[in-house]
């Protein structure tokens, strides 16, 4: 398709009046495109086009990269900045409740929220009647979007200007380049970065597709990490990391430092097969190194210190948790009580561990904790903790319903 087909349909296809827009504007190519489309498309006037950038901690530079677009586009953005915010209040949450949706350690499912709130609660702010963001019409985060701007800024139209012309990505390409909108992609899709784990291509990457060992941040590939074992240890104080080898550290700066470690050791590469909010199949790339030795450790710390019953609940609480959350429904009355378990059965997960890192593996070396439930001088078969003779009448008991089976018969 070239130009003067895709400008037709762009511009042959009826919007709706917009007075006063706040957009939700990353810098990347769908959102810095969305500023052409609202002057061409829907005649909005510069000084009422809202930019609105959210720092959730993608980093420094992704912030100043953006705002350089906005500049070369004439446009300044408002910078919110939530960094504090998501690592306190969702990053927290998350952890404590083992986010994990078919392997992918919730992240962009939140920020996609944290970022739609801020804009409809600034949108509400400066008197726009409508918001705008830059989701396709074949993921996830157009739902998560539009769920939370209805609920801060519910009289404001929504607008998502790639799906409601129907834009594919090349067509996105032909109109920025014709356009004079900046665009730089390392690879189609681009990628969408938290501290917490980065999106890669989201949406774009091919069944076979191979993945050029230059597009990580943190990741070393395996075959070329280090070939020594490199040791950490992490300390947790109901259920959230507080020390990095030894060291107290703010949450955000222990997850930026063992990015780097956990990464160059070849931890966190994530490829896998993600059942999208309409039950649609993507290949998704991730890299997370943190999160990969955070949550494995969390878990084995809470099969530690919680009940056998806390943990078979908590295993219904926390799939229940990461599949509202990975479905845009962060403010969903049913996400707020899950949280309230989530907190209370994290009283006592607490301990400290030294693992091992290599080659993208985690091997646990070491475990401490004062409010673990092993207890080795009971349980052990190495153990007098109890005499064995004590539990041949609790063995038969348990035995009569099997009894009482073998009478009725029709046994395979």
């Amino acid at each position: 398709m070239d130009l003067q087909q895709i400008e037709a349909k762009v511009f042959g296809t009826p919007v709706p009046e917009v007075k006063r827009v706040a957009l939700a504007y990353s810098g990347g190519l769908d959102s810095s495109l969305c500023i052409e489309l609202l002057r061409r498309v829907y005649k909005v006037k510069d000084k009422d086009i809202v930019l609105i950038t959210i720092d959730v901690g993608q980093g420094k530079d992704e912030v100043d990269v953006s705002k350089a677009k906005a500049g070369k586009l004439g446009m300044k953005a408002i910078l919110i900045d939530l960094k504090k915010e998501f690592t306190e209040n969702w990053l927290t949450k998350a952890i404590r409740a083992n986010s994990d949706y078919e392997g992918y350690p919730v992240s962009t499912s939140m920020t996609r929220q944290l970022v739609a709130r801020a804009v409809a609660q600034k949108a509400v702010a400066m008197g726009c009647d409508a918001v705008m963001e830059g989701s396709t019409g074949k993921g996830n985060d157009q739902y998560r979007m539009h769920n939370t701007f209805k609920i801060f800024a519910p009289q404001c139209k929504v607008r998502a200007p790639v799906r409601d012309f129907d834009m594919l990505r090349d067509e996105e390409r032909i109109l920025c380049e014709a356009w004079g909108v900046p665009v730089d992609e390392q690879i189609a899709g681009g990628d969408d970065k938290t501290l917490w784990c980065r999106s890669i291509a989201s949406g774009a990457i091919g069944l076979d597709q191979e993945l050029p060992d230059d597009i990580w941040m943190w990741l070393t590939v395996p075959p070329k990490a280090p070939d020594k074992t490199e040791e950490v240890t992490l300390s947790f104080e109901e259920g959230i990391p507080v020390k990095l080898n030894g060291r107290k550290l703010p949450l955000d700066k222990l997850i930026m430092d063992l990015n780097g470690v956990a990464g160059r050791n070849g931890i966190g590469y994530i490829d896998m097969f993600e059942d999208g909010i309409m039950d649609l199949k993507s290949r998704e790339i991730y890299e997370a190194p943190a999160a990969h030795v955070i949550l494995k450790l969390h878990h084995d710390l809470e099969q530690w210190c919680l009940t056998k019953d806390e943990l078979e609940f908590k295993a219904v609480v926390d799939r229940k948790w990461a599949y509202l959350t990975y479905h845009g429904m962060w403010f969903h009355p049913l996400k707020a009580e899950l949280d309230a378990f989530v907190l209370a059965a994290s009283r006592f997960t607490s301990g400290t561990y030294r693992v091992g890192l290599y080659k993208g593996n985690i091997q646990i070396l070491k475990r401490e904790s004062a409010t673990g439930l092993f207890s080795p001088e009971i349980r052990s078969i190495k153990s007098k903790g109890f005499s064995q003779k004590m539990a041949k009448d609790a063995a038969v008991i348990r035995g009569l319903p099997f009894e009482i089976l073998a009478r009725r018969g029709g046994i395979e």
